[in-house]
């Protein structure tokens, strides 16, 4: 029995990792033919043009340039660039003081990395200098001198570069679905918060502070999006027209951070609240329910800013907006029937997170702070 259901079990593991990778090669069939012919075009170029032998770095320097990331990709061909070219010259340097062999080539690599560091914190500069400075101690230069290297290694950034101004993918689509992701988790937040309360259960408010610390990668990772997406809608011509959008959406980000971080501390203090049954039958009922409108808000909210047609994404927006102001006019611990101080406490903490929540949809911050009732 115990047989039939590990394999039963490996099945069904097996049969999940084929079709998420099947979804994800599908997705990634535009990039992959624009990184194939980015990178056989760069070779072919700096051979048959420039008349370099084996100009592999041209072919891997516009593959690193496109790559997957969500790094921006003018600094990804900066970083290439530079560091294949500072590396070169830091190997050929020591090279000429040290000599070639195993004991050089060590302290050659090992100073090229700590340089590496020392100039910058990227992570594909530090591995192109590195590598490029143990490629001159340890092989022989090409034809036509070391540097031919660096000049590959441009020239595949530089096709890079034309495929990401010429064959550009919508810079608007990544930060979208980030920003969904991200008040979805902080709606589900508010609802397990919501549920806490109403069934008493202080653990479920500290899995909702859990969920919310989870967030910040979710943050961090719009955050790498919208860089990326901003440097693509600067250099091509037909998205120059969507910088605006993203601007609004960079906007919203900080505001949505900051009800994220609002939110943490929210059910940091509800978990006590529970634990100290700071909240009558009423008051739970009460903020219960605003809890669970709030979140219905976001969901509106996110379908505000994730939507590409600009008239219904107005829409949404104002929706989302009215949504949040009704809420925002309750939030007084009276009106709630709060009476405890701990009690009023949490009420207290939550009105910034609407305040946070009402810039989002591009309320004015005094607006905002004054849509509350007053104490």
């Amino acid at each position: 029995m115990a047989a039939t259901a590990g394999l039963s079990a490996s099945r069904r593991f097996l049969r999940g990792r084929i079709r998420t990778g099947l979804i994800r090669s599908r997705n990634s069939l535009v990039p992959a033919i624009q990184m194939t012919l980015c990178a056989v075009g760069a070779y072919a170029f700096a051979e048959y043009v420039l008349g370099h032998s084996g100009p592999l770095f041209a072919a891997t320097s516009s593959l690193i340039a496109l790559g997957f990331s969500r790094d921006p990709r003018l600094r990804r061909v900066v970083e290439v660039g530079l560091g294949c070219t500072i590396g070169i010259a830091v190997g050929d340097l020591l090279l000429h003081w040290l000599g070639s062999g195993i004991w050089q080539a060590a302290v050659v690599l090992l100073f090229s990395i700590l340089l590496a560091r020392f100039l910058d914190s990227g992570t594909i500069f530090t591995t192109q200098l590195g590598l490029q400075s143990l490629l001159v101690v340890l092989l022989p230069a090409p034809a036509g001198g070391p540097f031919t290297r660096s000049i590959d290694a441009v020239v595949g950034g530089l096709c890079a570069l034309l495929v990401t101004i010429l064959i550009p993918k919508d810079p608007r689509r990544e930060p979208r679905k980030d920003v969904q992701k991200l008040l979805h988790e902080l709606a589900e937040v508010l609802r397990e918060c919501a549920t806490a309360l109403s069934d008493s259960d202080s653990t479920q408010a500290w899995h909702a502070l859990i969920r919310g610390r989870n967030c910040q990668p979710l943050v961090d990772s719009m955050r790498q999006s919208l860089r990326a997406s901003g440097e693509v809608a600067t250099l091509s011509p037909a998205y120059r027209r969507h910088r605006d959008e993203l601007d609004r959406l960079e906007q919203s980000l900080d505001f949505i951070d900051l009800a994220l971080r609002n939110s943490r501390v929210f059910a940091r203090r509800l978990t006590s609240a529970i634990n100290h049954a700071a909240l009558s039958d009423e008051a739970t009922e009460n903020m219960a329910e605003v809890l669970q409108e709030t979140a219905a808000a976001i969901d509106e909210l996110s379908l505000g800013l994730a939507e590409s047609h600009d008239g219904v994404r107005r829409a949404h927006l104002r929706t989302a907006k009215q949504d949040l102001t009704g809420i925002a006019l309750r939030l007084h611990p009276k009106l709630l029937e709060v009476q405890r101080l701990e009690g009023e406490t949490v009420v207290m903490l939550f009105r910034p997170l609407m305040v946070d929540l009402l810039e989002a949809t591009g309320m004015d911050s005094r607006e905002a702070r004054d849509v509350l009732p007053a104490l």
